[in-house]
């Protein structure tokens, strides 16, 4: 291995770190908590090395929603697979999306509440996010209904997710009505 392979190995290495614990610290602490201080202190390197990957904390939280959109991705598709019928993946796909809220409140807030200098719905937009849509529109597109574009459908789909996991998550809806939610979302919106 040459010097050159092993210093871009060992930043991957260094950003992924900074990435892995500006996420363990959102997690437990919220995101005001991550500092670039405290990053640097947790991480054992200077802030001028996390400024050398990241030029703040936007930055971060862009890189943390980036690899939360992969996750999300993943975990739809899989729900989604491992479900019968399109009626069946759309129920399973809105239950992956609101377990994945729950459980990685962080990665949720830096994906679809935070500024992390993504652009949404452009030509620009990232890939990780692009396919994190597309990954809804899989299963959703399916369930859209005559003369429905799959886009729409799946982005008023999407947007009712979104509005259940920010009101369940705020302590605005009973916890016990969630499977309710989902199967009232899925009969009433999805055409099969």
């Amino acid at each position: 291995m040459s010097v050159q392979e092993r210093k871009q190995r060992e930043r991957a290495e260094r950003e992924r770190l900074i990435v892995a614990t500006a996420r363990e610290l959102a997690e437990q602490q919220g995101w005001d908590a991550v500092t670039t201080r405290r990053l640097a202190e947790r991480i054992e390197y200077s802030q001028p090395v996390l400024y050398s990957h990241f030029r703040g904390k936007r930055e971060i939280i862009g890189a943390v929603a980036l690899e939360g959109a992969t996750e999300m991705a993943a975990a739809v598709r899989a729900a989604a697979s491992a479900a019968d019928g399109p009626h069946g993946r759309a129920a399973a796909l809105a239950r992956a999306y609101l377990d994945f809220a729950e459980g990685n409140p962080a990665v949720y807030d830096a994906l679809f509440q935070l500024d992390g200098g993504l652009a949404y719905a452009q030509e620009d937009t990232p890939a990780p996010l692009k396919d994190a849509f597309a990954a809804l529109m899989e299963s959703l597109g399916e369930v859209a209904g005559d003369g429905v574009h799959p886009g729409l459908f799946t982005e008023v789909f999407w947007a009712s997710l979104h509005g259940l996991a920010t009101l369940t998550r705020a302590g605005r809806l009973l916890p016990e009505d969630a499977a309710q939610r989902v199967e009232l979302l899925v009969d009433r919106l999805a055409v099969v």
